[in-house]
């Protein structure tokens, strides 16, 4: 009778984790979709070269990190996947959720500046806090470029749109999902 007591809450605290877990993880997306649209403005491009127009121009590093935890029924979909082997799909929205909050962060930084565009964009992946049998307990992401002032006054014009194509770089435009 105990072991079946065991595995009743066994099953009752996985099932409050998922439930849980995914309404933190819903409303984590909800906040980054608004933040995302707010920062439109202000793009982010992976390449290093400078467009012309763009100069004369000011210069700032920003950056925007954050770590993310997994939780417990993600942490347990893992572990049974892991014995059968295959994608780890339970840790593939962590990734993305701390990829583009990082992001996010660091165009709050630029926006900050009065920054027009954020150039050489660079990410940085850590797993930390690793739990028993080297299970990952949280990830964390950093996310750095150069954001980009353009001076206002020596350009008589607006600032130039940007139009990147081809292998040299391409602008990152996250899905709204």
């Amino acid at each position: 009778m105990e072991a079946y007591l065991e595995i009743i809450i066994f099953f009752v605290l996985l099932t409050l984790g998922y439930v849980f877990g995914q309404s933190l993880e819903k409303n984590h997306y909800r906040s980054i979709i608004k933040r995302e649209s707010q920062l439109r403005s202000i793009p982010v491009i992976a390449s290093k070269i400078l467009p012309e127009e763009f100069l004369p121009c000011q210069t700032e590093m920003v950056s925007g990190n954050v770590v993310i935890s997994v939780d417990y029924f993600k942490k347990f979909v893992a572990g049974l996947r892991s014995i059968v082997g295959g994608r780890m799909a339970s840790y593939e929205s962590l990734i993305d959720r701390a990829r583009r909050e990082a992001i996010l962060r660091m165009q709050q930084e630029a926006k900050r500046l009065n920054a027009d565009y954020v150039f050489n964009i660079k990410m940085e992946t850590s797993s930390i806090s690793k739990g028993s049998q080297n299970s990952i307990g949280s990830v964390e992401v950093l996310a750095y470029g150069t954001a980009i002032i353009i001076e206002k006054d020596a350009v008589k014009q607006t600032p130039p749109k940007v139009s990147i194509s081809g292998n040299d770089a391409a602008a990152i435009n996250f899905r709204t999902t």
